[in-house]
């Protein structure tokens, strides 16, 4: 993704190249997306913000145009999803949602007393421990406002050289050329700049520990917030964002807190690559045919024509993170696509793309002999039909 650097004067070159829009125009180019976005979702539709748990899933397939349009529009993917005939039978219960706000509620009681206090006993290095902590005001009007006042905030709050603590801020990150809002649980601004990310989660630590793959999920959209909170960095003197995220959870199987630390500089720099090779929104829906919606309101027929109309890379893995992932699996087992079985497989399998082209090399109907895939499939098919044989002599 492109750094924001700090505007330079310009040097005077001997031949200047084309000279960029003027503000005017761009201002125009962004009108115009924003219209062409709110057509592909429907006019009547409210667009659906883009959070850090969707991006950490679109970061993790990338080559999908299909996602990343539909996010970047705005698009709901669930009733877009129910209109199609191929609902996602998975998201959080109302009573975990609930569980979890007053679990979040428990750990920012009284000022962030708790929270601040968990901070300094697992990331407070040699500061002195939080007295009196700044909570600013992040209240604004609209997403944009808000993102702008948290950014003062953590200016004010660096300057200020003390603790601090910002409860559900709104940062902004630029994905394929449409901008999103994210919004964190909390940032802690530590007395010598550090930034620290802290993410509330209501799963059980048990003896030190939490489930791997809900920790890891966490780590992917921590790093989201990262990278947010590092294009802030840039532009504040003396602050600096820390790759290391303060995780807390209920302990064992009470509802007291406890934390953990997690590094997450793995995940931020796999989501930061992933990120710049998204296509732009913008040129995916050059591409599309005139007059092409998403608005779950449409006939059935004319909603699967526009979602076909737009690449996708459907793998396993989508189950769990796309409510598109159903729809797009029956798409791709109709067509007998080969993604259907996994990107480790799709990989293996080179140029063969169809389940029936990899069977007919297989018994030697098609495909190069010199193949290295189809002579491997052919050696496959060889040492089965061996095994069947001897099996059968056996009984």
């Amino acid at each position: 993704m492109p750094r924001h650097r700090p505007t330079q004067t310009p040097r005077p070159v001997a031949h200047p190249g084309p000279n960029p829009p003027p503000p005017q125009a761009r201002e125009q180019q962004g009108t115009t997306l924003r219209q062409r976005l709110a057509e592909l979702r429907g006019p009547a539709v409210a667009p659906r913000p883009l959070d850090a748990r969707a991006l950490a899933a679109l970061a993790a397939n990338p080559g999908c145009r299909r996602r990343a349009l539909l996010d970047g529009a705005g698009v709901d993917k669930a009733a877009l999803a129910e209109a199609l005939g191929s609902p996602a039978p998975f998201g959080q219960s109302q009573f975990a949602l609930v569980r979890g706000n007053a679990f979040e509620a428990k750990v920012k009681a009284d000022g962030g007393t708790e929270l601040m206090r968990l901070l300094y006993e697992h990331l407070g290095g040699g500061a002195a421990a939080p007295g009196e902590v700044l909570v600013p005001d992040l209240t604004a009007a609209g997403p944009e406002g808000r993102a702008a006042r948290t950014a003062l905030a953590l200016r004010e709050a660096t300057e200020a050289g003390g603790w601090a603590l910002l409860d559900h801020p709104m940062l902004a990150l630029e994905v394929a050329g449409s901008p999103a809002y994210l919004e964190p649980d909390a940032v802690a601004v530590h007395p010598d700049g550090t930034w620290t990310v802290v993410e509330i989660k209501s799963f059980p630590m048990i003896d030190g520990s939490a489930d791997a793959a809900k920790v890891g999920a966490a780590a992917r959209q921590s790093a989201v917030y990262v990278l947010a909170l590092e294009r802030i960095a840039e532009l504040t003197g003396g602050a600096r964002v820390a790759h290391r995220v303060l995780l807390v959870c209920p302990k064992d199987f009470s509802n007291l807190p406890t934390a953990s630390v997690v590094d997450v500089r793995k995940q931020r720099a796999v989501t930061r690559r992933q990120l710049t090779r998204l296509v732009r929104v913008e040129d995916i829906a050059a591409a599309l045919p005139g007059g092409t919606t998403f608005d779950p309101e449409c006939p059935r027929e004319q909603l699967d024509a526009a979602v076909e109309s737009v690449g996708a890379a459907y793998a396993p893995e989508c189950l769990a993170a796309c409510e598109l992932a159903f729809h797009c699996r029956a798409k791709a087992r109709a067509a007998g696509a080969v993604e259907a079985l996994g990107r480790s497989v799709r990989g293996e399998l080179g140029g063969l793309t169809t389940v029936g082209a990899v069977l007919a090399a297989a018994a030697g109907k098609e495909g190069d002999p010199a193949d290295p895939t189809v002579a491997a499939l052919r050696r496959a098919a060889a040492l089965r039909a061996e095994a069947l044989e001897g099996g059968a002599a056996c009984r």
